[in-house]
């Protein structure tokens, strides 16, 4: 169990050390968005190139883990899109908000970090792959949905279309593009080029997690607790366990593969979810779940690493 913490622990504690800069004045908010935007714009696209350029193209494509995470993630998505439309008799806006958050990772700033210290470099392969299903299938199907449940708004098909071209401007797709064609065709970066990449992706992780922290900063759980509790028991316990159940279908893969999947999908939902609800009037529903879901998540992860160490082969 104390090797679990040593992983756990520097995770939360910066997250922590973000939250109380930013509750004490040291930095504000809008300090935080900055740092952010230098995360995904700066960071995140480094280290995503770093994770596949620099990798045989064979050991960066693997067709199984994308298919293992992304039905996964699609089964997860349905459960809460029925749960909360058909049980709970909730708009479709309302449950398609409901389903992102049941299926979409803060893969990011909370996923990367943890398995950097589980599995070392070879985190961010999984992460590219799991961020193309995330950006490319979960969020534009989320969105859809949601703006469908609004008649003014534009038709599902035009809301999909305009979030993947949204995606597709975004840089860490594009480190995720660069870095399939470089393992692909075998290049190199120039040597001066190759140091200013590694400066930028050794700046991700502890700047992501301390960047999440001070977005917790000013949340409210507003009584919403036990409707949230829900989103938190879908997105910590139900996707992780539909991603291992994929896994176990499709057959046999790396470990290392295995290992990243269940941990990815075991992640509190993405950052930005309260954002993605904004629009649509749910950003303090969102913002609860996204707090309650962060804070409970410490315990399960960490029952998570417990399990994956008995595993035979699972190196944790």
């Amino acid at each position: 169990m104390l090797n679990i913490l040593t992983i756990t622990g520097p995770i939360y504690l910066s997250i922590g050390m973000g939250f109380a800069a930013t509750q004490r004045g040291m930095f504000s908010k809008p300090d935080g968005q900055v740092m952010g935007r230098f995360v995904l714009n700066f960071g995140l696209p480094a280290m995503l190139f770093n994770a596949l350029a620099n990798r045989n193209f064979a050991d960066v494509l693997h067709p199984r883990y994308l298919v293992a995470y992304g039905v996964g993630s699609l089964l997860t998505f349905a459960c809460g899109l029925l749960l909360w439309r058909k049980l709970r008799h909730k708009g479709l806006t309302e449950s398609g908000l409901v389903a992102m958050g049941f299926s979409s990772s803060n893969s990011g700033y909370v996923g990367y970090p943890i398995l950097l210290q589980v599995l070392g470099p070879a985190a961010g392969v999984a992460l590219a792959l799991t961020l193309l299903i995330e950006n490319l299938l979960v969020i534009p199907l989320a969105l859809a949905i949601a703006e469908s449940g609004e008649s003014e708004h534009a038709s599902w098909q035009h809301t999909v279309k305009e979030s993947l071209l949204r995606m597709c401007k975004l840089p860490m797709m594009w480190g995720i593009v660069l870095g399939f064609c470089f393992s692909m065709f075998d290049l190199e970066l120039p040597s001066v080029f190759a140091k200013t990449t590694n400066m930028f992706a050794a700046a991700c992780a502890a700047l992501a997690l301390f960047v999440n922290g001070g977005t917790l900063v000013g949340m409210r759980m507003e009584g919403l607790l036990r409707q949230v509790r829900w989103i938190a028991l879908g997105k910590l316990v139900l996707h992780p366990l539909m991603v291992g159940l994929m896994l176990w279908v499709v057959g046999p893969m790396e470990s290392s593969l295995q290992v990243s999947a269940i941990l990815l999908a075991g992640m509190p939902m993405l950052g930005i979810y309260p954002l993605l609800a904004q629009r649509h009037g749910l950003a303090g529903f969102c913002a609860s779940a996204l707090l309650v879901t962060t804070v409970a998540s410490f315990f399960t992860i960490s029952l998570i690493l417990c399990g994956m160490s008995f595993v035979p082969g699972w190196h944790i």
